[in-house]
């Protein structure tokens, strides 16, 4: 007897299923190349029609136990059984090994990338910063040599290289967020708005907060799509406003990143990320290397939210 199945859409899934079910007892009956390979081609509808592995597996069992209830030729049966098993889910098999090394893949070069952004924050904190100072003492320097009115553009020349110092030193902190190492992904989060505030006309406000650190790269994940998300709402969108939400939910992560800007066309933006510099397939990629989900909501004219969920350990 088949184990009860679920209906689906037009039933194609359930019908497809007693198929499989009756090729098999024919199979298991009388062995055979001509109903194995019937047996094999309608295990193979079963799963493109939607058919789940488990429901599969429990199929594969009723029908087996039912043909061995007579007791006879139970070792050919079994192995028989699980030969067409294995050939069955071989393709399921390559396919998840695949998804499995290209994760992989993804977090090898996300972890490359932060790297490289690491390299780039030391240069503009460290090497920038020297310049900085060596120009500042040059000016300081010639301060005795020029008129008292020179002097007072000696003045505002330095003053401008202080504030030019300060915001290579904040994107240097925000490239390379030490803040996110110590104190974890809100208050970095917190300093990531601050910063994309006082750059832009766009103000950004985060609310929400969670009870326990996520782990490292989970956090990094996190930080580098907000930081996106931000990104794009201000550059592209010109966004006035932005909210980013942090939540804990259970052994999830929950962010939500909201602006009121013009909006676009997912579908037709995903088509052509590439050209169009938005870093949507980047925000997939570090999402799904470790293991979340990322949904992107707008239409022209109507702002857009940046949902995303991921393990709090990974």
């Amino acid at each position: 007897m088949m184990t009860k199945m679920v209906r689906r859409d037009g039933d194609t899934a359930l019908d497809r299923a007693h198929a499989y079910a009756a090729l098999l007892e024919e199979y298991f009956a009388a062995p055979g190349e001509a109903p194995r390979r019937r047996a094999y081609e309608a295990g193979r509808d079963a799963i493109a029609s939607n058919l789940g592995i488990l429901e599969i597996s429990a199929i594969h069992h009723d029908v087996l136990a039912s043909v061995l209830e007579d007791g006879s030729a139970i070792g050919p049966r079994v192995r028989l059984a699980h030969e067409l098993f294995a050939e069955i889910l071989s393709p399921y098999e390559m396919t998840h090994r695949g998804f499995q090394e290209a994760l992989a893949a993804l977090r090898q070069m996300n972890e490359t990338l932060e790297q490289e952004i690491h390299r780039i924050a030391h240069a503009v904190h460290d090497d920038a910063g020297q310049l900085l100072t060596v120009a500042r003492l040059a000016l300081s320097g010639l301060a005795s040599d020029v008129s008292p009115s020179s002097q007072s553009r000696l003045e505002e020349v330095t003053a401008l290289l202080d504030r030019v110092d300060q915001q290579l030193r904040r994107l240097s902190h925000e490239l390379r967020p030490t803040i996110l190492e110590d104190l974890g992904l809100v208050p970095a989060v917190q300093f990531l708005a601050d910063g994309v505030s006082s750059r832009s006309e766009m103000s950004v406000r985060v609310e929400g907060a969670i009870q326990r650190r996520c782990g490292s790269n989970v956090e990094t994940a996190a930080y580098r799509v907000i930081q996106q998300a931000l990104t794009n709402a201000a550059r592209h969108a010109r966004a006035r406003a932005a909210t980013i939400q942090i939540a804990e939910i259970g052994d999830r992560l929950q962010c939500v990143v909201r602006d009121d800007g013009i909006g676009f066309d997912v579908a037709a933006v995903m088509t052509h990320a590439s050209k169009k510099g938005l870093g949507l397939v980047g925000m997939r990629e570090r999402v799904s290397a470790v293991g979340g989900t990322l949904l992107i909501e707008s239409r022209p004219g109507h702002g857009t939210v940046v949902r995303f969920k991921l393990p709090m350990e990974h």
